[in-house]
């Protein structure tokens, strides 16, 4: 069953400027294969579920270190929640 990725919303989209084409990249991949087989993607560095329903994984090692977190929601999409350092995520707000 393919999975919809909602589109990412205004401060997110903004802030993707602002990081390493290469992590960019890497996101872009990341919602490709989040689509085509779903959100559970142990297949990426470092994955895992946070919470019910929300994930994580690594889109660039090294320091700085890059994630993404998303959430799967009740209408069957899934929702891009952060992309950014590893050291800024504040991953409570997620779960």
């Amino acid at each position: 069953m393919p999975f919809k990725i909602q589109p990412l919303n205004k401060k997110l989209k903004n802030g993707l400027t602002r990081l390493p084409q290469r992590v960019v990249d890497s996101l872009y991949a990341l919602m490709s294969m989040i689509e085509l087989m779903g959100p559970v993607r142990g297949d990426w560095p470092n994955y895992s579920k946070l919470a019910r329903g929300v994930h994580h994984c690594h889109l660039k090692k090294g320091n700085p270190t890059y994630v993404a977190v998303w959430r799967e929601c009740a209408d069957g999409t899934v929702e891009v929640l952060y992309v950014g350092t590893h050291e800024k995520a504040d991953y409570k707000k997620f779960m």
